[in-house]
C-alpha cells in the first residue's frame, strides 16, 4: 500500500488539500491538488541525458478532460481532440513563471503535465494546475528555484476579490492573473474595463500577498516530502573556449551591435558568428563529430553572450539603444485604413519595422464560435485571430496551423479589444478580426491591437473608444535599471522584461508581463505602466489622424441587419410545419438570413436592405395579432351565403357576417363585395379559439331616415303643429 501524505490549508475560507505519495510514483514528482471540488493531478518527468538542443526543452501541458465535468465529448470519436485555446493558453500561463527559475545550462528534457480530474468552475482549475506544477517540480530532484504560485484577482465596487467566481467575473472591472515567488511577481495577464494604472498596480499587489501564503504552504510540504536535489550536468562553456572567442570576435561583434538598421545589424552579427564558427571548425578538425558539434554550439553561445552583454552595457551605462532611440522614445508611426474595397474593414499599422494589417468581417449572430468545454457551451461572437508568417522576419518556414505563440498573441489582442466592443443588442453581428503580421521587429501583438482597433472602426463597429498597445522592456543590473519604451526584437531577446500594455486614452484594457529574472518590484512596475501610458497616448494620436471614431454605417458589401422581437409562442408559426413558412420567407426575400433565438429575438440579415424589409414585413404579418376595436383594410378571399371572409394580412383572416356588411338589409353577400375587393372592416370580437368577428357596417356612417333630420327640434315643431289643429 502506498503511503499517502495529506496537507491542508484554509485559503481565504476555501479548502486547499494536497495529496502526495499515492499517484504517479514513477514520475520525478507528482501531487494531487484539491481546491474545493476542483482536482488537478500535476506530474513532472525529466530525461536521463542532457539534450543536444541549443535551448532548454521544457514542455508544460494542461489538459481538461470532459469527465472532469461529467460530460461526454461531442463528435464522432467521442474522445478529446487537440487542445482547446484555453488549454493552450493555460499551458503558456504556467510555463512563463516557472521557466526563468531553472538554472542556466540545464538542458534536460523536462515535462510538466497537468490533468484536470474534477472541475468546479467557481474554483479555478488553471490556478490549481499552476500550484501543482510548482509543487511537483519542487518535491522532485530537479534543480528549480521555486516555489511559485498564481491567483486570479477581480475588482468590484472598489474592492479586490481573490479568485472570483463565475458570477463575480460577470461584473468585475479587472480580470487579472498574477504569478510569482515569495519575493516578487514574475508574470501578469489581465483584461480590464479601462481602469487606471493605480488600480492595476493595486490588483497585482493584492494578488502577490496571497501568492506568498501559497508559497509558504508549498515550503511546508517540500520540507516534509521533497527529495534531495540530484547532480545534473549543467551545460557550461569551457573558459578557454570562451576567452578564445572573445579575443577573436569581441571587437567586431561590439561594433556590429551598434548598427542602427535591423537587417544590416543582424546580417553583420550573423556573418561574424559564421566566421568565428568556421575558424574554430578548421582549428579543431581532429575532434569527433559529436564533440565538434558541441564545441561549435558553445562558440555560437559565446557570440550571443557578447552581443547580449554589449547591448545591456550600452543601455545601462550609456543609455543608448541599438537603433539610437532614447529610452522612452517610440519608433516612427504610420496608420492607414480602407486598403481594400470588398473587405468590410481594413487597416494597416506600422511602428518602425513592425507592421500589421487587420481585416474585419461582419457576420450574422449564428456565425458565432461554439466553445464546448468543461463548463456550459459558450457562444463567442467576437474573435481575433493572429497569423505570423516567416517572411515577416525575412525567413522561410513551414506553413501549418497556429502554434502556441499565435494563439497567445491573438488572445491578448482579443482581450484588449473585447473591452470596448458593443453589446449584441446594439450591434447584432458576429465580428471576426484577422491580423496578418507583415513585418516584425518587436511587439507585433500590440501592432495587432492598433490595426485591429482601426479596422473595427472602419467597418462601422461602434466600439466605445480606440485602443492602442505598446511593449515595455527592462535592463536591470544589480539595483540599477533602465525601462525601455517600444522594445524591438533584440531588446526583448536580451532584456529582462516584456511588459505589454494596451488601453484607451482613459485606461487599461489588457496587460501581459513576462519576467526573465526572479521578479519585479512594485516601483518598477509602476514606472513602466506610467511610461507606457505616455507612449499609448502618442500612438492613439497617430491612429486618430487616420480614423478618430467608428463610421456610422457598415460597408455596402457588409450584411445589413434588422431586429424584431416576437412572442416566443409565435416562433413555430414563423418557422411553419417542416420549416415551410421560413423557407418561403427566405426564398421571397432573395436568400435573406434569419436567426431566431428561444426568447423570440429575430435577426434578419442581407446585403440588400430592401430584401431585409420584405422579410421583416412577412414575419410581422405572421406574428401580428388582431385587436378588438381596430380597423383594417382587408382583402375579400371567400364569400358565402352567410358572409365574407376577409384577409387582414397574410395568414390572418376573419368573418364578416352578412348582417354586418351594411346598415341596410343585404340579401346576398355578393351584392356588397366580391372576391379580391379591398374593404374596411373593424374587429368586433375574438373568441377563445382565436376566431375573428369583423364588421364592415361599423366602419360606415349611419344613414339618414327618409332624408329628414330626426332631431329634437323637428320633433318639437311636429308636436306644435298638431296642437294648433286641435285649437
Amino acid at each position: 500500500m502506498s503511503e499517502v501524505k495529506t496537507f491542508k490549508m484554509d485559503f481565504n475560507g476555501r479548502n486547499l488539500v494536497v495529496e502526495v505519495g499515492e499517484m504517479a510514483k514513477q514520475a520525478a514528482g507528482a501531487a494531487l491538488i484539491r481546491y474545493e471540488d476542483t482536482a488537478v493531478l500535476s506530474v513532472t518527468a525529466v530525461g536521463k541525458e542532457p539534450s543536444t538542443l541549443p535551448f532548454f526543452p521544457l514542455m508544460v501541458i494542461y489538459r481538461e478532460k470532459m469527465y472532469a465535468a461529467g460530460k461526454i465529448p461531442g463528435g464522432f470519436l467521442k474522445r478529446e481532440g487537440r487542445p482547446s485555446d484555453n488549454e493552450t493558453l493555460t499551458a503558456r500561463l504556467i510555463d512563463r513563471p516557472i521557466r526563468p527559475l531553472f538554472p542556466e545550462g540545464f538542458k534536460y528534457d523536462t515535462q510538466v503535465i497537468n490533468n484536470v480530474m474534477s472541475a468546479d468552475e467557481d474554483y479555478s482549475a488553471e490556478m490549481t494546475a499552476m500550484f501543482g506544477s510548482s509543487l511537483s517540480l519542487c518535491i522532485s530532484d530537479i534543480p528549480f528555484s521555486g516555489p511559485i504560485a498564481g491567483v486570479n484577482v477581480g475588482y468590484i465596487d472598489g474592492e479586490y476579490i481573490l479568485n472570483p467566481t463565475l458570477e463575480q467575473l460577470e461584473i468585475t472591472e479587472v480580470e487579472l492573473t498574477v504569478a510569482g515567488t515569495k519575493e516578487a511577481v514574475n508574470m501578469v495577464e489581465s483584461s480590464a474595463k479601462e481602469v487606471a494604472e493605480d488600480i492595476m498596480i493595486g490588483a497585482i499587489s493584492f494578488g502577490h500577498k496571497w501568492i506568498k501564503k501559497l508559497c509558504e504552504f508549498q515550503e511546508e510540504i517540500i520540507a516534509e516530502v521533497g527529495e534531495e536535489k540530484a547532480e545534473y550536468t549543467l551545460k557550461v562553456v569551457d573558459e578557454a573556449v570562451k576567452q578564445d572567442v572573445v579575443d577573436f570576435a569581441s571587437d567586431k561583434l561590439i561594433k556590429a551591435v551598434q548598427i542602427r538598421e535591423k537587417i544590416e545589424r543582424e546580417n553583420n552579427i550573423s556573418e561574424i558568428t559564421n566566421e568565428v564558427v568556421a575558424h574554430f571548425e578548421d582549428a579543431h578538425k581532429d575532434l569527433d563529430k559529436d564533440a565538434l558539434k558541441s564545441l561549435l554550439n558553445d562558440v555560437k553561445d559565446v557570440c550571443k553572450t557578447i552581443v547580449k552583454n554589449e547591448l545591456r552595457r550600452l543601455i545601462s551605462e550609456e543609455k543608448i539603444r541599438p537603433d539610437g532611440r532614447k529610452l522612452d522614445e517610440v519608433r516612427s508611426l504610420e496608420s492607414k485604413i480602407d486598403l481594400f474595397d470588398r473587405t468590410h474593414g481594413s487597416a494597416l499599422f506600422t511602428r518602425g519595422q513592425t507592421q500589421a494589417i487587420a481585416l474585419t468581417t461582419l457576420g450574422s449572430l449564428s456565425d458565432y464560435k461554439m466553445i464546448d468545454g468543461m463548463g456550459d457551451i459558450e457562444k463567442k461572437t467576437f474573435m481575433l485571430h493572429y497569423n505570423f508568417p516567416s517572411f515577416s522576419v525575412g525567413e522561410t518556414g513551414r506553413y501549418v496551423g497556429p502554434g502556441r505563440r499565435e494563439i497567445g498573441h491573438g488572445m491578448l489582442g482579443e482581450r484588449a479589444l473585447s473591452q470596448v466592443m458593443p453589446d449584441k443588442e446594439e450591434f447584432p453581428y458576429t465580428v471576426r478580426v484577422v491580423s496578418e503580421i507583415l513585418e516584425s521587429n518587436g511587439s507585433s501583438s500590440q501592432a495587432t491591437i492598433c490595426a485591429g482597433s482601426m479596422s473595427l472602426m472602419a467597418a462601422g463597429v461602434p466600439i466605445k473608444a480606440p485602443v492602442a498597445g505598446i511593449a515595455m522592456g527592462l535592463v536591470k543590473t544589480g539595483e540599477d535599471y533602465s525601462i525601455l519604451t517600444d522594445i524591438q526584437g533584440m531588446e526583448d531577446h536580451n532584456g529582462d522584461m516584456d511588459f505589454k500594455v494596451a488601453g484607451t486614452k482613459d485606461g487599461i484594457t489588457a496587460l501581459q508581463m513576462d519576467i526573465k529574472i526572479a521578479g519585479l518590484s512594485e516601483d518598477i512596475m509602476t514606472q513602466a505602466l506610467m511610461q507606457a501610458r505616455e507612449a499609448r497616448l502618442q500612438i492613439l494620436e497617430n491612429m486618430n489622424a487616420a480614423i478618430e471614431q467608428p463610421r456610422n454605417t457598415v460597408s455596402k458589401y457588409a450584411p445589413k441587419v434588422k431586429l424584431l422581437q416576437i412572442d416566443p409562442d409565435k416562433i413555430r408559426d414563423v418557422i411553419g410545419p417542416g420549416g415551410k413558412m421560413i423557407n418561403k420567407i427566405i426564398e421571397e426575400a432573395n436568400d435573406v438570413k434569419i436567426d431566431i433565438d428561444d426568447d423570440g429575438n429575430v435577426t434578419i440579415m442581407h446585403t440588400n436592405q430592401a430584401d431585409i424589409d420584405t422579410a421583416y414585413e412577412m414575419i410581422e404579418d405572421i406574428v401580428r395579432e388582431a385587436k378588438v376595436g381596430e380597423t383594417y383594410a382587408g382583402k375579400v378571399v371567400r364569400t358565402e351565403n352567410y358572409g365574407a371572409f376577409v384577409e387582414l394580412w397574410e395568414g390572418t383572416d376573419g368573418l364578416c357576417h352578412i348582417s354586418k356588411l351594411a346598415h341596410n338589409h343585404v340579401k346576398k353577400t355578393q351584392d356588397v363585395c366580391k372576391i379580391g375587393d379591398i374593404i374596411n372592416v373593424k374587429v368586433i370580437g375574438i373568441d377563445d379559439r382565436g376566431r375573428i368577428d369583423l364588421s364592415r357596417k361599423a366602419t360606415l356612417p349611419k344613414p339618414k331616415k327618409d332624408g329628414k333630420k330626426d332631431d329634437k327640434n323637428s320633433k318639437k315643431r311636429h308636436h306644435h303643429k298638431k296642437h294648433s289643429k286641435k285649437k
